[in-house]
Protein backbone atom coordinates (compact mmCIF):
# COMPACT_ATOMS: atom_id res chain seq x y z
CA UNK A 1 0.00 0.00 0.00
CA UNK A 2 2.69 2.50 0.74
CA UNK A 3 4.89 1.43 -2.10
CA UNK A 4 1.66 2.12 -4.30
CA UNK A 5 0.57 5.38 -2.43
CA UNK A 6 4.14 6.94 -3.04
CA UNK A 7 5.32 5.55 -5.79
CA UNK A 8 3.14 5.00 -9.00
CA UNK A 9 1.26 8.32 -7.83
CA UNK A 10 4.50 10.52 -8.29
CA UNK A 11 5.53 9.35 -11.19
CA UNK A 12 2.29 9.39 -12.78
CA UNK A 13 1.88 13.55 -11.31
CA UNK A 14 5.42 15.02 -12.35
CA UNK A 15 5.20 17.77 -14.29
CA UNK A 16 3.65 21.36 -13.41
CA UNK A 17 0.34 20.04 -14.89
CA UNK A 18 -2.77 21.92 -11.99
CA UNK A 19 -4.84 18.81 -12.52
CA UNK A 20 -2.04 16.80 -11.69
CA UNK A 21 -1.63 18.46 -8.43
CA UNK A 22 -4.50 19.07 -7.17
CA UNK A 23 -5.28 15.24 -7.68
CA UNK A 24 -1.58 14.04 -5.41
CA UNK A 25 -2.75 16.76 -2.44
CA UNK A 26 -6.41 15.14 -2.48
CA UNK A 27 -4.72 11.80 -2.96
CA UNK A 28 -2.19 12.34 -0.12
CA UNK A 29 -4.98 14.32 2.06
CA UNK A 30 -7.14 11.20 1.41
CA UNK A 31 -4.59 8.91 2.62
CA UNK A 32 -3.43 11.06 5.97
CA UNK A 33 -7.00 10.96 7.00
CA UNK A 34 -7.44 7.07 6.73
CA UNK A 35 -4.66 6.50 8.26
CA UNK A 36 -5.18 8.81 11.62
CA UNK A 37 -8.55 7.06 11.73
CA UNK A 38 -7.44 3.27 11.12
CA UNK A 39 -4.79 4.06 14.29
CA UNK A 40 -8.19 5.91 16.45
CA UNK A 41 -10.42 2.97 15.62
CA UNK A 42 -7.85 0.47 17.14
CA UNK A 43 -6.62 2.40 20.14
CA UNK A 44 -9.31 5.00 20.56
CA UNK A 45 -12.81 2.90 19.00
CA UNK A 46 -15.13 5.85 20.49
CA UNK A 47 -13.43 8.84 19.39
CA UNK A 48 -13.42 7.27 15.52
CA UNK A 49 -16.80 6.48 15.52
CA UNK A 50 -17.16 10.24 17.16
CA UNK A 51 -15.44 11.53 14.11
CA UNK A 52 -16.94 9.59 11.41
CA UNK A 53 -20.43 10.02 11.89
CA UNK A 54 -19.89 13.94 12.62
CA UNK A 55 -17.43 14.43 9.68
CA UNK A 56 -19.07 16.21 6.88
CA UNK A 57 -19.50 14.50 3.15
CA UNK A 58 -17.30 15.19 0.38
CA UNK A 59 -14.49 14.96 -1.44
CA UNK A 60 -11.02 14.04 0.84
CA UNK A 61 -13.32 13.02 3.82
CA UNK A 62 -14.00 10.01 5.25
CA UNK A 63 -17.87 9.62 5.62
CA UNK A 64 -19.69 7.68 8.11
CA UNK A 65 -20.21 4.52 5.85
CA UNK A 66 -16.98 4.28 5.24
CA UNK A 67 -16.22 4.17 8.99
CA UNK A 68 -19.29 1.58 9.71
CA UNK A 69 -17.52 -0.34 6.67
CA UNK A 70 -14.22 -0.27 8.83
CA UNK A 71 -15.24 -1.13 12.13
CA UNK A 72 -17.91 -3.78 11.14
CA UNK A 73 -13.88 -5.65 9.64
CA UNK A 74 -12.26 -4.83 12.82
CA UNK A 75 -15.46 -6.62 15.01
CA UNK A 76 -15.46 -9.33 12.53
CA UNK A 77 -11.86 -10.03 13.35
CA UNK A 78 -12.47 -9.07 17.12
CA UNK A 79 -15.00 -11.96 17.26
CA UNK A 80 -12.47 -14.17 15.74
CA UNK A 81 -10.46 -13.93 18.69
CA UNK A 82 -10.70 -16.95 21.28
CA UNK A 83 -12.84 -16.16 24.18
CA UNK A 84 -8.85 -16.05 26.49
CA UNK A 85 -7.80 -13.36 24.08
CA UNK A 86 -11.23 -11.49 24.03
CA UNK A 87 -11.35 -10.86 27.65
CA UNK A 88 -7.71 -9.55 27.82
CA UNK A 89 -8.78 -7.28 24.49
CA UNK A 90 -11.99 -6.19 26.80
CA UNK A 91 -10.01 -5.42 29.72
CA UNK A 92 -7.16 -4.01 27.70
CA UNK A 93 -9.86 -1.11 26.31
CA UNK A 94 -11.63 -0.74 29.86
CA UNK A 95 -8.26 -0.05 31.25
CA UNK A 96 -7.26 2.23 28.63
CA UNK A 97 -10.37 4.17 29.13
CA UNK A 98 -9.85 4.89 32.68
CA UNK A 99 -6.00 5.37 31.92
CA UNK A 100 -5.72 8.76 31.69
CA UNK A 101 -8.42 9.68 34.16
CA UNK A 102 -7.57 11.10 37.63
CA UNK A 103 -8.02 9.73 40.67
CA UNK A 104 -9.86 10.60 43.10
CA UNK A 105 -10.74 10.51 46.93
CA UNK A 106 -12.04 11.42 50.19
CA UNK A 107 -12.88 10.94 53.64
CA UNK A 108 -15.21 12.12 56.19
CA UNK A 109 -16.01 10.98 59.94
CA UNK A 110 -19.16 11.35 61.71
CA UNK A 111 -19.67 10.88 65.77
CA UNK A 112 -22.52 8.07 66.53
CA UNK A 113 -21.75 8.07 70.12
CA UNK A 114 -25.27 7.13 71.44
CA UNK A 115 -27.05 9.22 74.46
CA UNK A 116 -26.15 8.02 77.78
CA UNK A 117 -28.79 5.18 79.46
CA UNK A 118 -28.50 2.80 75.92
CA UNK A 119 -27.97 -0.68 76.69
CA UNK A 120 -24.38 -1.91 75.47
CA UNK A 121 -23.00 -5.26 74.12
CA UNK A 122 -21.62 -6.25 77.22
CA UNK A 123 -23.74 -4.32 79.58
CA UNK A 124 -26.20 -6.95 80.35
CA UNK A 125 -29.03 -4.86 80.12
CA UNK A 126 -28.02 -2.29 81.99
CA UNK A 127 -28.11 1.36 80.74
CA UNK A 128 -24.47 2.62 79.62
CA UNK A 129 -23.86 5.86 82.34
CA UNK A 130 -20.14 6.92 80.71
CA UNK A 131 -17.93 7.51 77.90
CA UNK A 132 -14.26 6.40 77.77
CA UNK A 133 -13.95 7.36 73.69
CA UNK A 134 -16.56 8.55 70.96
CA UNK A 135 -17.72 6.01 68.49
CA UNK A 136 -17.64 7.28 64.98
CA UNK A 137 -18.70 5.75 61.47
CA UNK A 138 -15.19 6.98 59.32
CA UNK A 139 -16.07 6.71 55.22
CA UNK A 140 -13.16 6.40 52.29
CA UNK A 141 -14.47 7.16 48.54
CA UNK A 142 -12.68 6.86 45.66
CA UNK A 143 -13.14 7.37 41.83
CA UNK A 144 -11.09 6.53 39.00
CA UNK A 145 -13.39 8.41 37.04
CA UNK A 146 -16.10 5.94 35.88
CA UNK A 147 -16.49 3.95 38.57
CA UNK A 148 -16.78 4.99 42.21
CA UNK A 149 -16.33 3.28 45.48
CA UNK A 150 -17.04 3.49 48.59
CA UNK A 151 -15.73 1.60 52.28
CA UNK A 152 -17.04 2.16 56.07
CA UNK A 153 -15.91 1.26 59.26
CA UNK A 154 -17.97 1.60 62.07
CA UNK A 155 -17.73 1.73 65.88
CA UNK A 156 -20.30 -1.18 66.48
CA UNK A 157 -20.32 -5.24 67.28
CA UNK A 158 -22.08 -5.53 63.85
CA UNK A 159 -23.46 -4.41 60.52
CA UNK A 160 -26.69 -6.88 59.84
CA UNK A 161 -27.79 -6.92 56.21
CA UNK A 162 -31.66 -5.94 56.79
CA UNK A 163 -31.27 -3.72 59.35
CA UNK A 164 -27.81 -1.24 58.99
CA UNK A 165 -26.35 -2.07 55.67
CA UNK A 166 -29.15 -2.17 53.24
CA UNK A 167 -31.11 1.03 54.70
CA UNK A 168 -27.58 2.69 54.53
CA UNK A 169 -26.66 1.95 50.74
CA UNK A 170 -30.45 2.94 50.16
CA UNK A 171 -29.66 6.33 50.54
CA UNK A 172 -26.45 6.32 49.80
CA UNK A 173 -27.54 5.35 46.04
CA UNK A 174 -30.12 8.21 46.35
CA UNK A 175 -28.10 10.67 47.21
CA UNK A 176 -25.16 10.06 45.33
CA UNK A 177 -25.78 7.16 42.74
CA UNK A 178 -22.93 5.21 43.67
CA UNK A 179 -24.13 1.27 43.75
CA UNK A 180 -24.86 -1.18 46.03
CA UNK A 181 -22.03 -3.60 45.29
CA UNK A 182 -19.80 -0.52 45.59
CA UNK A 183 -20.22 -0.26 49.68
CA UNK A 184 -18.76 -2.02 51.85
CA UNK A 185 -19.94 -1.44 55.19
CA UNK A 186 -17.96 -3.05 58.15
CA UNK A 187 -18.28 -3.09 61.96
CA UNK A 188 -14.97 -2.78 64.06
CA UNK A 189 -16.54 -4.82 66.70
CA UNK A 190 -16.44 -3.32 69.88
CA UNK A 191 -18.13 -4.99 72.72
CA UNK A 192 -18.93 -1.33 74.29
CA UNK A 193 -21.22 -0.08 72.02
CA UNK A 194 -24.40 -0.02 71.87
CA UNK A 195 -26.98 -2.88 71.80
CA UNK A 196 -29.47 -2.26 68.38
CA UNK A 197 -29.46 -5.45 66.93
CA UNK A 198 -32.49 -8.15 66.73
CA UNK A 199 -29.63 -10.73 65.47
CA UNK A 200 -32.06 -12.29 63.42
CA UNK A 201 -29.33 -14.79 62.22
CA UNK A 202 -27.65 -15.93 65.25
CA UNK A 203 -28.42 -18.10 67.81
CA UNK A 204 -31.71 -17.80 69.30
CA UNK A 205 -30.41 -17.35 72.93
CA UNK A 206 -28.32 -14.23 71.61
CA UNK A 207 -31.27 -12.61 69.74
CA UNK A 208 -32.94 -9.05 70.84
CA UNK A 209 -36.69 -8.41 70.48
CA UNK A 210 -37.15 -5.46 68.34
CA UNK A 211 -39.30 -3.80 71.54
CA UNK A 212 -36.10 -3.28 73.36
CA UNK A 213 -33.83 -1.86 71.14
CA UNK A 214 -33.88 2.06 70.98
CA UNK A 215 -35.66 2.98 67.59
CA UNK A 216 -34.68 6.60 67.15
CA UNK A 217 -31.45 6.43 67.99
CA UNK A 218 -31.39 3.00 65.10
CA UNK A 219 -32.68 5.61 62.78
CA UNK A 220 -30.27 8.34 63.71
CA UNK A 221 -27.53 5.74 63.47
CA UNK A 222 -28.62 5.11 60.00
CA UNK A 223 -28.59 8.24 58.76
CA UNK A 224 -25.37 9.08 60.47
CA UNK A 225 -23.52 6.48 58.69
CA UNK A 226 -24.92 7.72 55.12
CA UNK A 227 -23.71 10.67 55.97
CA UNK A 228 -20.27 10.11 56.13
CA UNK A 229 -20.05 8.36 53.19
CA UNK A 230 -22.02 11.68 51.80
CA UNK A 231 -19.53 14.17 53.18
CA UNK A 232 -16.36 11.88 52.35
CA UNK A 233 -17.80 12.19 48.67
CA UNK A 234 -18.33 15.55 48.75
CA UNK A 235 -15.01 16.18 50.01
CA UNK A 236 -13.55 14.10 46.92
CA UNK A 237 -15.31 16.65 44.63
CA UNK A 238 -13.71 19.86 46.56
CA UNK A 239 -10.39 20.56 45.25
CA UNK A 240 -9.98 23.02 47.82
CA UNK A 241 -10.52 20.42 50.79
CA UNK A 242 -7.33 18.90 52.34
CA UNK A 243 -9.60 16.22 53.00
CA UNK A 244 -9.93 15.05 49.60
CA UNK A 245 -9.89 15.77 45.43
CA UNK A 246 -6.79 14.07 43.63
CA UNK A 247 -5.05 11.30 45.13
CA UNK A 248 -3.06 8.26 45.30
CA UNK A 249 -3.00 4.73 46.63
CA UNK A 250 -0.68 2.14 47.58
CA UNK A 251 -0.58 -0.71 50.52
CA UNK A 252 1.98 -2.29 52.66
CA UNK A 253 1.98 -5.23 55.24
CA UNK A 254 3.13 -5.70 58.66
CA UNK A 255 2.87 -7.87 61.58
CA UNK A 256 2.74 -7.47 65.08
CA UNK A 257 2.20 -10.86 67.01
CA UNK A 258 2.73 -10.74 70.11
CA UNK A 259 -0.59 -9.15 70.76
CA UNK A 260 -2.81 -11.70 70.56
CA UNK A 261 -3.22 -15.31 71.25
CA UNK A 262 -5.53 -18.14 69.65
CA UNK A 263 -8.22 -18.45 72.82
CA UNK A 264 -9.15 -22.29 71.48
CA UNK A 265 -6.87 -23.96 73.43
CA UNK A 266 -6.32 -27.49 72.79
CA UNK A 267 -5.93 -30.57 75.18
CA UNK A 268 -3.77 -33.48 74.34
CA UNK A 269 -6.88 -35.81 73.18
CA UNK A 270 -7.42 -33.07 70.18
CA UNK A 271 -10.21 -31.66 72.09
CA UNK A 272 -10.66 -27.86 72.74
CA UNK A 273 -10.96 -25.94 75.98
CA UNK A 274 -11.87 -21.75 75.78
CA UNK A 275 -9.66 -20.08 77.37
CA UNK A 276 -11.35 -16.12 77.16
CA UNK A 277 -8.56 -14.83 78.70
CA UNK A 278 -4.59 -15.94 80.74
CA UNK A 279 -3.09 -15.34 83.48
CA UNK A 280 0.01 -13.50 83.91
CA UNK A 281 1.97 -16.93 84.54
CA UNK A 282 0.89 -17.83 80.65
CA UNK A 283 1.45 -14.90 79.16
CA UNK A 284 4.95 -14.57 80.84
CA UNK A 285 6.26 -17.51 79.79
CA UNK A 286 4.50 -17.38 76.21
CA UNK A 287 6.17 -18.80 72.80
CA UNK A 288 5.95 -17.80 69.58
CA UNK A 289 6.93 -21.05 66.86
CA UNK A 290 6.54 -20.42 63.24
CA UNK A 291 5.14 -23.10 61.07
CA UNK A 292 3.66 -23.64 57.54
CA UNK A 293 1.35 -25.69 57.24
CA UNK A 294 1.64 -26.47 61.10
CA UNK A 295 4.94 -28.49 60.07
CA UNK A 296 8.04 -26.82 59.14
CA UNK A 297 9.39 -23.53 60.48
CA UNK A 298 9.46 -20.20 57.90
CA UNK A 299 10.23 -16.89 58.89
CA UNK A 300 6.86 -15.69 58.86
CA UNK A 301 4.72 -16.36 62.34
CA UNK A 302 1.51 -18.32 61.39
CA UNK A 303 1.39 -20.55 64.83
CA UNK A 304 1.54 -19.24 68.49
CA UNK A 305 2.11 -22.17 71.55
CA UNK A 306 1.96 -21.16 75.05
CA UNK A 307 4.02 -23.04 77.25
CA UNK A 308 2.24 -23.59 80.80
CA UNK A 309 -1.73 -24.30 81.22
CA UNK A 310 -4.14 -22.01 81.16
CA UNK A 311 -5.92 -21.81 84.73
CA UNK A 312 -3.81 -23.84 86.83
CA UNK A 313 -0.91 -25.91 87.65
CA UNK A 314 -2.15 -29.63 87.21
CA UNK A 315 -3.89 -28.94 84.00
CA UNK A 316 -1.95 -30.93 81.18
CA UNK A 317 -0.24 -28.62 78.60
CA UNK A 318 -2.47 -26.57 76.27
CA UNK A 319 -1.52 -26.06 72.60
CA UNK A 320 -2.72 -22.77 71.05
CA UNK A 321 -3.79 -22.46 67.52
CA UNK A 322 -2.40 -20.32 64.71
CA UNK A 323 -3.17 -16.81 64.52
CA UNK A 324 -3.04 -14.36 61.68
CA UNK A 325 -0.48 -11.72 62.56
CA UNK A 326 -0.48 -9.71 59.60
CA UNK A 327 -0.80 -5.58 59.76
CA UNK A 328 -2.02 -4.12 56.28
CA UNK A 329 -2.29 -0.72 55.65
CA UNK A 330 -3.94 1.65 53.28
CA UNK A 331 -2.15 4.57 52.54
CA UNK A 332 -4.79 7.42 50.65
CA UNK A 333 -2.63 10.54 49.70
CA UNK A 334 -3.19 14.10 48.09
CA UNK A 335 -0.82 15.10 45.07
CA UNK A 336 1.17 16.64 47.29
CA UNK A 337 1.92 13.52 49.38
CA UNK A 338 -0.04 14.60 52.16
CA UNK A 339 -2.51 11.92 53.82
CA UNK A 340 -5.73 11.75 53.24
CA UNK A 341 -7.02 8.81 54.93
CA UNK A 342 -5.88 5.31 55.60
CA UNK A 343 -7.04 1.68 56.33
CA UNK A 344 -5.32 -0.49 59.26
CA UNK A 345 -6.76 -4.33 58.53
CA UNK A 346 -5.92 -6.76 61.88
CA UNK A 347 -7.43 -9.98 62.89
CA UNK A 348 -8.19 -9.11 67.18
CA UNK A 349 -11.47 -8.85 68.96
CA UNK A 350 -11.59 -5.79 70.39
CA UNK A 351 -12.50 -6.46 73.95
CA UNK A 352 -10.30 -5.16 76.07
CA UNK A 353 -12.65 -2.89 77.89
CA UNK A 354 -15.39 -5.85 77.59
CA UNK A 355 -16.40 -6.65 80.44
CA UNK A 356 -13.76 -4.90 82.54
CA UNK A 357 -16.08 -1.32 82.27
CA UNK A 358 -19.38 -2.95 80.98
CA UNK A 359 -21.58 -0.03 81.20
CA UNK A 360 -18.72 2.51 79.44
CA UNK A 361 -18.97 3.32 75.78
CA UNK A 362 -15.56 2.51 73.76
CA UNK A 363 -14.51 1.75 70.09
CA UNK A 364 -11.85 -0.47 72.64
CA UNK A 365 -8.06 -0.67 71.23
CA UNK A 366 -8.92 0.12 67.40
CA UNK A 367 -9.72 3.66 69.01
CA UNK A 368 -6.21 4.08 70.35
CA UNK A 369 -4.74 2.43 67.08
CA UNK A 370 -6.44 5.23 64.86
CA UNK A 371 -5.64 7.76 66.64
CA UNK A 372 -1.97 7.15 66.50
CA UNK A 373 -2.16 7.28 62.80
CA UNK A 374 -4.38 10.32 62.59
CA UNK A 375 -2.41 12.20 65.07
CA UNK A 376 0.72 11.70 63.74
CA UNK A 377 -0.08 11.09 60.12
CA UNK A 378 -3.20 12.96 59.60
CA UNK A 379 -6.11 12.23 57.75
CA UNK A 380 -8.99 9.71 58.46
CA UNK A 381 -8.04 6.27 59.70
CA UNK A 382 -10.64 3.69 59.37
CA UNK A 383 -10.51 0.21 60.80
CA UNK A 384 -11.21 -3.59 59.32
CA UNK A 385 -11.34 -5.93 61.27
CA UNK A 386 -9.33 -9.28 59.97
CA UNK A 387 -10.80 -13.03 60.75
CA UNK A 388 -10.77 -12.71 64.04
CA UNK A 389 -13.38 -15.03 65.25
CA UNK A 390 -11.03 -16.85 67.29
CA UNK A 391 -8.24 -14.67 68.10
CA UNK A 392 -8.21 -12.00 71.13
CA UNK A 393 -5.37 -9.95 73.25
CA UNK A 394 -3.28 -11.35 75.34
CA UNK A 395 -4.57 -8.94 78.00
CA UNK A 396 -7.42 -7.11 79.07
CA UNK A 397 -8.59 -3.93 81.10
CA UNK A 398 -8.00 -0.24 80.48
CA UNK A 399 -3.94 0.05 80.48
CA UNK A 400 -3.91 -3.32 78.22
CA UNK A 401 -6.42 -1.60 75.61
CA UNK A 402 -4.30 1.66 75.21
CA UNK A 403 -0.89 -0.47 74.65
CA UNK A 404 -2.18 -2.60 72.06
CA UNK A 405 -4.00 -0.17 70.48
CA UNK A 406 -0.98 1.97 70.27
CA UNK A 407 1.34 -1.14 69.15
CA UNK A 408 -0.65 -1.55 66.40
CA UNK A 409 -0.76 1.92 65.81
CA UNK A 410 2.30 2.10 65.76
CA UNK A 411 2.97 -0.62 63.44
CA UNK A 412 0.72 0.48 60.79
CA UNK A 413 2.81 4.36 60.73
CA UNK A 414 5.74 2.75 60.69
CA UNK A 415 4.46 0.90 57.02
CA UNK A 416 2.59 3.50 56.29
CA UNK A 417 5.17 5.67 55.64
CA UNK A 418 7.16 3.05 52.94
CA UNK A 419 3.87 2.45 51.00
CA UNK A 420 4.66 3.38 47.23
CA UNK A 421 1.72 4.98 45.89
CA UNK A 422 0.45 5.33 42.50
CA UNK A 423 -2.93 7.20 40.89
CA UNK A 424 -3.12 4.94 37.65
CA UNK A 425 -5.74 2.66 39.75
CA UNK A 426 -8.82 1.18 38.14
CA UNK A 427 -11.56 0.83 40.79
CA UNK A 428 -13.70 -2.25 40.15
CA UNK A 429 -16.51 -4.28 42.86
CA UNK A 430 -18.71 -7.20 42.78
CA UNK A 431 -20.80 -8.90 45.22
CA UNK A 432 -22.37 -12.36 45.27
CA UNK A 433 -25.15 -13.73 47.65
CA UNK A 434 -24.59 -17.09 48.93
CA UNK A 435 -26.19 -19.59 51.20
CA UNK A 436 -24.88 -21.43 54.06
CA UNK A 437 -26.25 -24.27 55.57
CA UNK A 438 -27.74 -24.49 59.20
CA UNK A 439 -27.49 -26.84 61.51
CA UNK A 440 -30.98 -28.61 62.68
CA UNK A 441 -34.18 -26.74 64.02
CA UNK A 442 -33.84 -27.13 68.21
CA UNK A 443 -37.04 -29.07 69.41
CA UNK A 444 -39.90 -27.26 71.05
CA UNK A 445 -39.34 -28.04 74.50
CA UNK A 446 -35.32 -26.39 74.22
CA UNK A 447 -36.86 -23.39 72.76
CA UNK A 448 -39.45 -23.21 75.19
CA UNK A 449 -36.44 -23.70 77.97
CA UNK A 450 -34.52 -20.82 75.96
CA UNK A 451 -37.40 -18.66 75.90
CA UNK A 452 -38.03 -19.03 79.58
CA UNK A 453 -34.08 -18.35 80.41
CA UNK A 454 -33.59 -15.18 77.70
CA UNK A 455 -37.56 -13.93 77.99
CA UNK A 456 -37.81 -14.22 73.94
CA UNK A 457 -40.97 -15.39 72.89
CA UNK A 458 -41.48 -18.85 71.37
CA UNK A 459 -40.45 -18.99 68.19
CA UNK A 460 -38.58 -21.77 66.11
CA UNK A 461 -36.32 -20.36 63.57
CA UNK A 462 -37.82 -18.96 60.31
CA UNK A 463 -34.06 -18.24 58.87
CA UNK A 464 -32.03 -21.07 60.66
CA UNK A 465 -32.73 -24.56 61.08
CA UNK A 466 -36.46 -24.86 59.63
CA UNK A 467 -35.18 -23.02 56.49
CA UNK A 468 -31.85 -25.20 56.31
CA UNK A 469 -29.67 -22.03 55.05
CA UNK A 470 -29.02 -18.38 55.84
CA UNK A 471 -28.83 -15.73 52.92
CA UNK A 472 -26.19 -13.42 53.10
CA UNK A 473 -23.34 -11.91 50.71
CA UNK A 474 -19.38 -11.60 49.81
CA UNK A 475 -18.03 -8.96 48.18
CA UNK A 476 -14.82 -7.85 46.83
CA UNK A 477 -13.14 -4.30 46.09
CA UNK A 478 -10.47 -4.09 43.42
CA UNK A 479 -8.23 -0.56 44.01
CA UNK A 480 -5.71 -1.49 41.09
CA UNK A 481 -3.42 -4.28 42.82
CA UNK A 482 -4.87 -4.13 46.08
CA UNK A 483 -8.36 -6.44 46.73
CA UNK A 484 -10.49 -5.91 49.71
CA UNK A 485 -12.52 -8.93 50.84
CA UNK A 486 -15.80 -8.55 52.78
CA UNK A 487 -16.88 -11.41 54.28
CA UNK A 488 -19.93 -11.31 56.68
CA UNK A 489 -20.02 -13.04 60.44
CA UNK A 490 -17.15 -13.59 62.80
CA UNK A 491 -14.51 -15.63 61.07
CA UNK A 492 -12.81 -18.26 62.67
CA UNK A 493 -8.99 -17.43 61.56
CA UNK A 494 -7.96 -20.60 60.05
CA UNK A 495 -10.92 -19.92 57.18
CA UNK A 496 -9.37 -16.29 56.47
CA UNK A 497 -5.52 -17.87 56.43
CA UNK A 498 -6.37 -20.79 53.82
CA UNK A 499 -8.07 -17.58 52.06
CA UNK A 500 -5.08 -16.16 52.17
CA UNK A 501 -3.09 -18.98 51.40
CA UNK A 502 -4.89 -19.63 47.81
CA UNK A 503 -6.02 -16.53 46.67
CA UNK A 504 -2.67 -15.71 44.80
CA UNK A 505 -3.24 -12.27 45.70
CA UNK A 506 -0.52 -10.25 47.00
CA UNK A 507 -1.93 -7.53 48.36
CA UNK A 508 -5.27 -8.97 49.99
CA UNK A 509 -7.45 -6.91 52.80
CA UNK A 510 -9.64 -10.05 54.27
CA UNK A 511 -12.29 -7.82 56.56
CA UNK A 512 -14.80 -10.13 58.80
CA UNK A 513 -18.39 -8.44 59.83
CA UNK A 514 -18.47 -7.04 56.51
CA UNK A 515 -22.11 -6.11 55.52
CA UNK A 516 -23.95 -8.90 58.00
CA UNK A 517 -24.17 -10.65 61.25
CA UNK A 518 -24.32 -14.42 60.72
CA UNK A 519 -22.65 -15.84 63.97
CA UNK A 520 -19.34 -17.71 63.90
CA UNK A 521 -17.72 -18.74 60.48
CA UNK A 522 -15.78 -22.17 61.84
CA UNK A 523 -13.86 -24.65 59.66
CA UNK A 524 -14.81 -27.83 59.48
CA UNK A 525 -12.13 -29.40 62.26
CA UNK A 526 -13.43 -26.83 64.70
CA UNK A 527 -17.19 -28.94 64.92
CA UNK A 528 -15.23 -31.93 65.60
CA UNK A 529 -12.79 -29.99 68.36
CA UNK A 530 -16.09 -28.72 69.77
CA UNK A 531 -16.21 -25.32 71.98
CA UNK A 532 -17.83 -22.13 71.76
CA UNK A 533 -17.77 -20.81 68.29
CA UNK A 534 -19.09 -24.19 66.64
CA UNK A 535 -21.16 -24.72 69.38
CA UNK A 536 -23.34 -22.60 70.89
CA UNK A 537 -21.53 -19.45 68.58
CA UNK A 538 -23.42 -20.21 65.18
CA UNK A 539 -26.35 -21.57 63.73
CA UNK A 540 -24.38 -22.59 60.87
CA UNK A 541 -23.73 -26.16 60.10
CA UNK A 542 -20.19 -27.75 59.74
CA UNK A 543 -19.06 -27.58 55.93
CA UNK A 544 -19.85 -23.65 55.99
CA UNK A 545 -16.43 -22.87 56.55
CA UNK A 546 -15.54 -24.40 53.52
CA UNK A 547 -18.02 -22.67 51.42
CA UNK A 548 -17.32 -19.40 52.53
CA UNK A 549 -13.79 -20.14 51.39
CA UNK A 550 -14.52 -21.42 48.14
CA UNK A 551 -16.56 -18.98 47.27
CA UNK A 552 -14.58 -16.08 48.49
CA UNK A 553 -11.53 -17.66 45.85
CA UNK A 554 -14.30 -17.80 43.26
CA UNK A 555 -15.21 -14.60 43.21
CA UNK A 556 -11.67 -13.01 43.81
CA UNK A 557 -10.68 -14.81 40.65
CA UNK A 558 -13.61 -13.22 38.44
CA UNK A 559 -12.13 -9.90 39.39
CA UNK A 560 -8.54 -11.00 38.88
CA UNK A 561 -7.12 -9.60 35.48
CA UNK A 562 -6.38 -12.51 33.22
CA UNK A 563 -3.56 -14.03 33.07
Amino acid sequence: MRRYAFSYTIRDCRGPSGLAMTFRAAFLRNMSVLALLFIMQIFFPAAAEAGAETSPGGQGVLTAESAEVAEGKIKTKISALSPATARRSAETSAASAVKNSVLKGGCAKVNITPPLGIPLIGSYGKPSDDVLDELYAKALVLNDGSTTLAIVSVDLLYVPLEEITNPVRSIIKEKIGIPDQNVLICATHTHSGPEVFTRLKVPREGRVPASQIDQSYLATLIKKIASSVLIAYKNMQDDSRKAGSQVKIGAARGEIPEIVYNRRAKTKDGSVKMAFTLPDEVTTRRRATEYTEGTEKTKKSSEVSVLSVAKSRIEPELVFGPIDPEVWVLRVEDANGESVGSIVNFACHPVCIYPYLSTTISADYPAYATQVVEQTEGGTCLFALGTAGNIVPMKRGLKPCQQIGKALGAEALRRLQLVSTSGDVTLKAIRKEIKLPTKKAPSEDKTAKNSKTTGLPLRLPTQGGAAGYVNTEIQVLKLGDIYILGLPGEILVEVGLAIKRKAGVEKLFVVSLSNDAIGYVCHDQAYDEGGYEPGSGTNLAKGSGEIMIKEALDLISQIKPSP
